[in-house]
């Protein structure tokens, strides 16, 4: 191996952010999220453990720091474009310092990634066929929509991902008995809905709904399953470990921190 491959592969916070960088494209993606390496740690050298999770939250850090993590990759961070709450980013981020964690943060571009994205990863729990790309958000589609290899009815789908998510899906059987096509957007989706309607697709599978995406979907005759917000998007972070596994040779773990409502 070339001396400098061989720096890189180090397992520095620096060079496991880089690498997530480049493999996510996080910095050709427009974002409110401030994707990347959030806040740094007073650990130059090199680390032995990474935890991936899907919230940047005081009680996965507390788990993170129980599992002996020195740098956490989250999908939903602490800092935003426009900043949300600053007084409780504030907490967090003064935690993490205080206890010499480090944390990344990768949202959309984990979202639409075709090979580690939480919606791709969705098509392949479902064995959708025929992949191709759906839901538009500011500009860019950050999911996907397939077909079943056979008709599928929403209480059999609901169940599958039940066991295989470890949730309780919430299903809408408001469209076809039996389903041939399906849109997949991850976490708080539901505004695109009214795409899977004029793309004629039988079902909608996200993460949560409000009231407003449930009247829709009722007037439109559309299959919806809201599957969990929280369990919908460890999917994305969750295939991460193994590649950062691989390249850097440091332990992964999961940090699992349920929050679905």
């Amino acid at each position: 191996m070339p001396k400098g491959d061989a720096n890189n592969t180090k397992a520095t916070i620096r060079n496991i952010a880089a690498f997530l960088n480049r493999t996510l494209c996080v910095r050709t993606i427009k974002d409110a999220s401030v994707n990347g390496l959030q806040v740094r740690s007073e650990k130059n050298g090199s680390i032995k453990t990474v935890g991936f999770a899907v919230d940047a939250c005081i009680s996965t850090f507390r788990k993170a720091r129980k599992r002996n993590v020195d740098l956490l990759v989250v999908h939903h961070g602490i800092k935003w474009r426009p900043q949300k709450d600053r007084e409780t980013a504030r907490r967090r981020e003064a935690y993490l310092r205080e206890n010499a964690l480090a944390l990344y943060a990768v949202h959309l571009p984990l979202d639409l990634h075709p090979r580690y994205g939480n919606n791709s990863e969705l098509c392949r729990l479902l064995e959708l066929r025929d992949v191709g790309k759906f839901g538009r958000y500011h500009g860019i589609k950050i999911g996907f929509q397939g077909t079943f290899g056979s008709k599928a009815a929403p209480s059999d789908v609901a169940r599958l991902l039940n066991r295989r998510l470890a949730t309780r899906c919430r299903v809408l059987a408001l469209g076809p008995d039996r389903m041939r096509t399906m849109g997949v957007i991850s976490g708080g989706g539901g505004s695109m809905l009214a795409e899977a309607v004029k793309e004629g697709l039988d079902g909608f599978l996200v993460g949560e709904i409000d009231l407003a995406v449930y009247n829709a979907a009722a007037e439109s005759g559309i299959n919806v399953i809201a599957a969990g917000h929280y369990a919908t998007e460890t999917l994305g972070v969750k295939a991460l470990m193994p590649l950062v596994a691989e390249r850097f040779t440091v332990k992964t773990v999961f940090i699992d921190d349920p929050k679905d409502l």
